[in-house]
């Protein structure tokens, strides 16, 4: 069945530690991931460590340098910025925090697939997979690809 890239949805679940690659509701593909130093928080503010939960789309998608691909998601989206600016407005974070960015699905640096393997959640709110995987994943999308970020 040839399947268009469009069509495709990545699935993240931040509680069983995996990226899932969807097409109409049916999985085709899991990979094993970490996340952010805080992997259980919803994204709240640059510097929080924590990996962003909704439903986003890609900003943009590139070879990186030290981990392999970057998917960039479009983190902060109008929903990112409605749940900081009510958090702050609750005394939830700080009146000077700011919302954070450059969020996206990434390798590791080469030679790191272990840290996948042990579950060392490294990056500062990023999701990162074995370089083999992210490679895969970054050759079956295209930047109409959607993505949902699930706690």
């Amino acid at each position: 069945k040839n399947i268009r890239k469009g069509d495709l949805k990545i699935y993240i679940d931040k509680s069983e530690y995996y990226l899932a690659v969807k097409h109409e509701g049916s999985t085709l593909i899991k990979y094993p991931c970490v996340l952010g130093f805080n992997p259980v928080d919803d994204k709240a503010m640059e510097g929080d460590g924590s990996t962003p939960e909704g439903n986003f789309g890609v900003r943009s998608m590139y070879a990186h340098r030290s981990w392999k691909y970057f998917i960039w998601i479009d983190y902060p989206n109008a929903e990112s910025w409605r749940r900081f600016k009510q958090r702050k407005a609750d005394g939830e974070i700080p009146e000077d925090a700011t919302i954070g960015g450059e969020v996206g699905i990434h390798g590791v640096p080469e030679g790191m697939d272990s840290m996948i393997d042990d579950g060392t959640n490294w990056t500062l709110g990023c999701i990162s997979l074995k370089n083999d995987h992210i490679t895969d994943l970054y050759k079956s999308i295209n930047s109409s690809t959607k993505i949902e970020i699930v706690p």
